[in-house]
């Protein structure tokens, strides 16, 4: 599905796209991968200990989808060989993010008038200038109401104005008491912008789901082959009847804080659930077969992504890969809430389910 600021046309122009989950197969594309041999991958960690962020060993591991009944762009499953690194524990919380602000002044994409300029890029030729009521800077909201339609996601996102980071739902709202929440609203150059801030970047599709699955075999869910073993909630996700009745059987309608579930196996939480987040690939929907090309011959070492995006469903948009579903994610809609999960989302977008983690990568010396 993607979600963009281009929703906040729908009343003015009467302009929307509606997408659902699946993707269809894409024109060429190239994936770019790095050039080292296997023998000179990363795999053993080193002596720095970096605090907060957890080592994933470098080596050989599986990427794809393992599920008969995944999404035709999770797949195949094929074999990466990654070096090691180090990744956020966590997602980036709302103290982290207010410390970085508080250190740059920076502002995010939501707290930003829209750019018209920019946005009619995106959008139909010709399609006429929205009043400027709704160019003022605000982000995309969870507002359910009955439906008839679960593909017309308008009926559920609405364009809030003073919607951001500090105000997750719209301006009478606050993030205090939710400092160790996963920080939310974050377009994909405020994540980048954070990270270089913090000495880090953001993962690549190949290098959060490795990490997602926590050191384990490829399985369908993060932690094994059933939704709910033996009837626990290991992640924030969505119960109920989406997207209005929402019975908040795992305890949360919205963001969780961080480290309230289990963590897996390699000690990170909310990999799966909570909030979705950004990579630093390009979406295409047929990255994973083209990568499986790759390393049937000469193997898919540390892919990471094609060299520009294209989604059949948003062509005129540049989207990024989010990963690992959020506390919207429904067995009824989406069911995003697995490691092979794979969103395209518009780069300038913020969202009330959306956030990050970043990664460190060491250099052999």
């Amino acid at each position: 599905m993607i979600l963009s600021k281009k929703i906040i046309l729908t009343l003015a122009t009467g302009v929307l796209f509606l997408t659902s989950c699946d993707s269809t197969e894409a024109t060429k594309q190239t994936i770019q991968s790095s050039e080292p041999t296997v023998e000179d991958v990363v795999i053993n960690e080193p002596d720095t200990v970096i605090e907060g962020m957890v080592w994933v060993p470098g080596g050989r591991y599986v990427i794809g989808s393992v599920d008969s009944e995944a999404k035709i762009v999770e797949g195949p499953a094929y074999e990466v060989i990654l070096d090691g690194y180090w990744i956020d524990e966590t997602e980036v919380t709302n103290a982290q993010f207010a410390a970085f602000v508080e250190a740059t002044g920076y502002k995010t994409v939501a707290e930003r008038p829209v750019d018209w300029e920019e946005l009619k890029k995106q959008l139909p030729a010709g399609t006429a200038r929205p009043h400027d009521s709704l160019l003022r800077p605000g982000s995309l909201i969870f507002e359910p109401s009955e439906i008839a339609n679960l593909y017309d996601i308008s009926q559920w996102w609405k364009w809030e104005v003073g919607a951001d980071w500090r105000h997750p739902h719209g301006p009478n709202s606050t993030i205090e008491g939710k400092e160790n929440h996963p920080v939310v609203h974050i377009a994909f150059e405020d994540a980048q912008a954070y990270a270089e801030w913090a000495g880090k970047s953001l993962p690549t599709e190949a290098q959060w789901e490795v990490a997602s699955r926590g050191g384990a075999a490829p399985k369908p869910f993060a932690w094994g082959n059933e939704l709910q073993p033996d009837g626990a909630y290991l992640a924030n996700y969505f119960q109920g009847t989406f997207p209005d009745n929402n019975t908040r059987l795992d305890g949360f309608a919205t963001t969780a804080p961080v480290k309230t579930y289990p963590p897996n196996g390699l000690g990170l939480y909310d990999m799966i659930g909570n909030v979705w987040e950004w990579t630093s690939d390009w979406y295409r929907p047929d990255t994973h077969r083209r990568n499986s090309e790759i390393a049937s011959t000469k193997g898919c070492i540390n892919p990471n992504g094609p060299s520009s995006s294209f989604d059949p469903q948003n062509p005129l948009s540049p989207t990024r890969v989010t990963k690992g579903g959020s506390f919207l994610c429904s067995d009824q809609y989406c069911s995003n809430y697995r490691p092979s999960a794979r969103m395209a989302t518009a780069y300038d977008s913020g969202q009330e389910h959306l956030g990050f983690r970043c990664v460190v990568i060491l250099a052999e010396n």
